[in-house]
């Protein structure tokens, strides 16, 4: 994963236990003080949240534990690689569009953020410059020219 992509999921881990956490707990303790637990909705909810934060963290904690960070500071500019950020223009409608491969934690396609992943990552590592590529997308085949590969 990149840096970022790093750095974002230490903040999510931030915000799951100093602000999460600690307002699930009270939304338990409040609940217990509601009556009976076995017909507690708001208790039961809470206890489901409470679940889905830990195991959130969890898997956040073992990605970090075993990400490898690429440092895309460095990244050569005459072919697409992870971590690459270049132009693409769709040759059936002429629009130009920047977009990083990153992660698939990372991927994010409103930001231009693609997934190593995705077929569009993959039928695009190891192209050039002035290159053009097909990709097969759920809305069908679309051919692209990768117009620029931009310096991190």
């Amino acid at each position: 994963m990149t840096r970022e992509g790093f750095r974002a999921l230490q903040e999510e881990i931030e915000r799951l236990k100093k602000v999460e956490r600690p307002q699930i707990i009270r939304a338990i303790e409040e609940a217990r003080g509601h009556g009976d637990l076995s017909e507690n909705a708001e208790y039961i909810y809470a206890k489901e949240r409470q679940s889905l934060i830990e195991g959130r963290l969890q898997e956040l904690e073992n990605k970090l534990g075993t990400a490898e960070i690429i440092d895309t500071a460095n990244l050569p500019d005459d072919r697409i690689v992870f971590g690459s950020r270049f132009v693409l223009c769709n040759l059936e409608t002429d629009e130009e569009t920047v977009y990083q491969i990153v992660g698939v934690d990372e991927s994010d396609i409103s930001k231009g953020k693609i997934s190593i992943e995705s077929p569009m990552a993959k039928a695009l590592i190891g192209k050039r410059l002035d290159d053009e590529v097909i990709v097969d997308t759920p809305s069908g085949t679309r051919e692209f020219e990768i117009v620029e590969i931009l310096k991190s």
